[in-house]
Parts: structure tokens; sequence; C-alpha cells
């Protein structure tokens, strides 16, 4: 038995990797699932189709192995964050759909909380800010509009998870109630400087104590599958956030250190190593990793629509028939022409937190066509990128983010056009991985570190290889130029702008 599972499951999508003992991809299985959009700024997910495509997905990528799943040594989980599911702890039946990462119902919650003065507190203990983004205030919800639910959750009754104790959950037959400490220090009831839930809190947010996981290293027994879903029991043994997960598959264990994720959204994590450093530039604070008991930290910036934008493009605009023509649109855009998009489809993540900005276009001529806004969406990412590192610059100071290099992955990475952009405006060089699926890469490795079959940190760290680099070639009178017009547009945009 000398591969290693990886189960990430995402926000549009769930795949199921292969890897061997050497940590390459010996096989992949995705498959895409239903996203829900009940009402303006609600996101949600059906439970089962979280559930059915991790095991279809599992299914299909232990099919290629000759040995199936005897050849399975062990499996790591890394999911999509903060995404909230509420079950019953006798059935395992969700009470109501999955509520969604972006999903936005909860902000006049949030402002209730903050007028009664909490977010100081609450940001103190748990390093997040007062936000419908996190799990807590989506909690509330599903107990306070669920009939009973409130109840049955008081007796005892209810469990509730992020996506990685719900797949923990159905994969061990109920055996298995846990989360990591990255998952956990996404809720907004974690005290990630004690590393214990929040009794005070929970009681804030009316979360019982006793629908909450147990919390478990990065790198640790999740307990077994259950035999019958894939003709042998298999051990879980590794579970990190996706995020998290893709800063160890991007080896950046070290203080200073930074990688950059482009998926359905763009998440920066910087790595504070033992020291917990609270933001002023209203960036998170959250556990980087969890291992052999001890936690390091990162600050993290997060946009909320990154690769959702080409999305938006090919689905709700119609310009793209695939979202990998974006970049070959962009270069045919008009130079004469400066669009800035703001993608605030569902808000504005870091450094803003406007719960309520929505998207706008700004620069429209009668010669804007497609080609023009395939660059202004595009280019969208590389400035909110920018807005992280400038609020990251301004907490660490020069030495600390602006160092060294930025490592990126995800689905957007794999765009030289936006990847050469990104470089440009942020003026730091751009190091793409020869491994792209790095969040995959990292979950394996932790299953594989404590299966015996992969290596510490350090080697590990020490086999990282850059695909290519991007250096900056942009002028910097135009990088600055262009950057103070697109912050123009981001104040026009925030919903407080008065």
């Amino acid at each position: 038995m000398t591969h290693l599972l990886a189960i990430d499951q995402g926000t549009t999508s769930t795949r199921a990797i292969v890897f061997d003992e050497s940590l390459r991809v010996t096989g992949v299985a995705q498959q895409e699932f239903p996203q829900h959009f009940p009402r303006s700024g609600w996101v949600e997910h059906d439970p089962e189709d979280i559930w059915r495509s991790t095991l279809q997905t599992c299914r299909d990528a232990i099919g290629s192995l000759p040995g199936g799943a005897g050849d399975v040594a062990a499996i790591g989980i890394t999911n999509q964050r903060e995404t909230t599911l509420v079950w019953d702890a006798q059935s395992g039946e969700c009470i109501y759909r999955a509520i969604v990462w972006q999903d936005r119902r909860t902000a006049d919650t949030c402002r209730a909380l903050k007028e009664r003065g909490l977010e100081e507190m609450i940001s103190a203990r748990t390093g997040l800010l007062l936000d419908p983004y996190f799990s807590a205030t989506k909690i509330g919800w599903i107990l306070d509009n669920v009939s009973g639910a409130r109840e049955r959750a008081e007796a005892g009754r209810l469990r509730f998870g992020t996506v990685d104790s719900y797949l923990i959950w159905r994969l061990t037959g109920g055996a298995v109630h846990a989360t990591d400490a990255t998952n956990a220090a996404r809720s907004m009831l974690f005290d990630i400087g004690r590393g214990i839930w929040d009794a005070e809190i929970c009681a804030e947010f009316g979360v019982p104590l006793s629908m909450l996981p147990e919390v478990r290293d990065c790198a640790a027994d999740y307990g077994h599958t259950d035999a019958g879903l894939f003709g042998r029991s298999i051990p879980i043994l590794g579970v990190a956030g996706d995020q998290q997960a893709a800063a160890m598959g991007q080896a950046c264990f070290a203080p200073g250190m930074m990688k950059s994720t482009y998926g359905t959204g763009c998440f920066a994590l910087l790595n504070t190593g033992t020291e917990l450093v609270r933001s002023r530039n209203r960036l998170l604070t959250t556990i980087a990793c969890q291992l052999d008991g001890r936690r390091s930290y990162a600050l993290e910036g997060s946009i909320f629509i990154a690769g959702a934008v080409v999305q938006w493009l090919r689905d709700g605009l119609g310009i793209l028939r695939d979202a990998a023509e974006a970049g070959a649109l962009a270069e045919r855009a008009d130079r004469g022409q400066q669009l800035y998009l703001v993608p605030a489809f569902t808000g504005l993540g870091a450094p803003y937190w406007d719960a309520d900005a929505r998207g706008a276009i700004f620069g429209l001529t009668r010669a804007t066509g497609p080609a023009e806004l395939a660059r202004a969406a595009l280019e969208s990412v590389g400035y909110q990128t920018r807005d992280l590192l400038e609020a990251m610059r301004a907490d660490l100071g020069e030495g600390g983010a602006a160092s060294g290099r930025l490592r990126v992955d995800g689905g957007m990475s794999a765009s030289d056009w936006a990847m050469q952009f990104l470089a440009d405006i942020t003026g730091v060089p751009v190091d793409r991985p020869a491994v792209l699926e790095t969040t995959a890469l990292g979950a394996a490795w932790l299953a594989g570190m404590r299966a015996g079959i992969c290596p510490g940190r350090e080697e590990f760290a020490r086999s990282w290889e850059a695909e290519r680099r991007f250096a900056p070639v942009m002028a910097e009178e135009t990088r600055e130029t262009r950057y103070a017009g697109w912050k123009d547009a981001v104040a026009r945009t925030l919903s407080n702008r008065g």
C-alpha cells in the first residue's frame, strides 16, 4: 500500500487525486455539482451532492489503481472552508442545505453584533472579523430558521461541521465527529491562541458546545472508512482547509513565505511562524497548520471572487465557451481603453469587508466589447491581490510581506496572461509550481507523513520546484497609475462610501 488518496472537495466540484509514494499524481477524477442561489446574496449546496460527488470521484480514482483500494495506504481530506452543515446525530441527515462560505444572508446579524461592541473580543480570540463569511452566524441562522432545530440542538441531537467534518462523519459511518485546527479556526468560534472552542463566543452566537466536532492535528487519526464504501477500510490520516493545504503543498513552512491560490475566490497566506500577528489592516489571523500539538500561524487575505469572475464571463455573459479562452481574448483588448471591473458579486472581502458592496464596471465606452471585459475581469484578480499585499506590508513591513516571491496555484494560475499581469501590478516575482495540484498535494502529504511513507517538512520543502517564474516588466509609473484607478473604482463601489 504505497498510494495516497486526496479528497479535494471544492466550491464548484469535487476532485479525488491519487498520488504515489513520491507524491506524483497517478490518477484524477473530478465531478462538478450544482450551485443554488435561492435569493440575492444566498449561496447553497445540497449536502447529498457533496457526498455523492465525493463517493463517485473516490471510487473512480481508486479504480485507476491495479490493486484498487488495496493499493491505498491513507486518505487526506482538504475542503472548501466556512461552508456550514448541520445534521441529525442519529440519522446523519442534514436539516438544511449547506450554507456556502460566499453566502451573505447573515450580514444584518453581523452588523447587530458589531453595534453591541463584540467585534474586538471576537477578533482578539478568533483572529477573524465579524462577517457573514464565517460559520458561526450561518449555524445560528439554521437553528433559528429550521422548525424545531434550536430545541434539538440544545438537547444534544444535532451536529455542526464544515465540509471536512461532514465527510469524515459520512466516510466513517458516523463513528467520528472531528475536524482539524485549520478548519476550526475558520468557524469564528475557536480561540486560536488557546486552541479550544470558546464557550463565551459560542454562547453569544447561540451555538451549543455539544454540536461541535473534536479538534485534532492536521496529521492525525480521523478513523477508518466504512469497508463497504471502497471494498476495504482505509485510514483517514490528514485534514486541512483548502488554503492551508495549498500553503503546505507549496512548502510555505518558513515565516515570510507566501502563497496565493486562485480558485473560485483568491486566498493569500503569509506564514508568520509561531507568532500570532494581529492585523491592523483588516486581514485575518489564522492557523496555518497544527502538527504534534504545535500551531503555526498566518496572515490571510480572502478575496471572494477570482476564478468566479471568469465563470461569469462564460455562464452569465456568454462571451466565452471555455474559461481557458479568457487570456487569449484579453490579449486582443484595445489598450487605449482602461476598464475597471470590481467583482463584488457577493460583497467585498479583505481588506474592505463590505458585505453590501455589489459589482460594478467603470470606463465603458461604445467601443467596449468582449475582449475589454475579459481583460478587466482578469486584471481585477491582480488588483485585488495587490490590495492584500499592501495590507500585509502595512502589518509586517517590507521585510515581511514584500521580500522573496509569491507562489501561486489554483485553476487561474494556469493562465500566463493573468500571472504576468499579477507580477506586473504587484511588482513581485510570481512562481508557478511544477505540481499545480498543490491543495490536494498538501492533503496527501499530511496523510502520507502520518502513515510513514512521506518525508517531513524540511525534506518535502527541498523537493518543491517552479515550473515558470513571471518577472515584473511594467514600468513603475504605469503600475502606480493603474492601481490608483483601481482604488478609485473600489471606493465608488463600497456601500458606505457616503
